[in-house]
């Protein structure tokens, strides 16, 4: 990767909301992801980031999902049990055209039954979109 390819990439990992200290944890890894996306994020928070067999309380949640990998509603709904009060779920799918591509309607349908709201979407990669879910307030 080119030395702006990877200021790019630290770019996208900052604007995702993350910073030096943040725990996250990753949902969905496969051999398909986005590895430079993954490093920049793991450098700019300073640790690796947790995995679906980790149990610590998180900030954010990083899910690479894509159309054949189940029940997206109770995965999310699984996706918050380590899930801090305040934190996100950034939802990681194919781009349209791409294998796996989910459909942004999919995710706009799941997340209300999962107890979480879309509050952006964002390209994140050349094969990947991002869509952060949060949960909604409680009354």
């Amino acid at each position: 990767m080119s030395e702006a390819d990877a200021g790019t990439v630290a770019k996208v990992a900052g604007n995702l909301g993350f910073k030096d200290g943040d725990l996250i944890q990753e949902l969905g890894y496969d051999d398909d992801v986005d590895f430079d996306l993954r490093e920049s994020i793991e450098a700019l928070i300073g640790s690796e980031m947790f995995d679906e067999h980790d149990h610590d309380v998180v900030d954010s949640v990083i899910f690479w999902w894509r159309e054949d990998d189940g029940d997206l509603v109770d995965s999310l709904v699984d996706s918050l049990t380590t899930l801090d009060e305040g934190g996100v779920v950034w939802i990681m799918t194919p781009k349209q055209g791409r294998d796996g591509y989910v459909p942004p309607s999919d995710i706009q349908e799941a997340a209300p039954t999962a107890g979480l709201h879309v509050t952006t979407t964002a390209g994140v990669s050349a094969d990947w979109a991002a869509t952060r879910l949060a949960p909604r307030k409680r009354q």
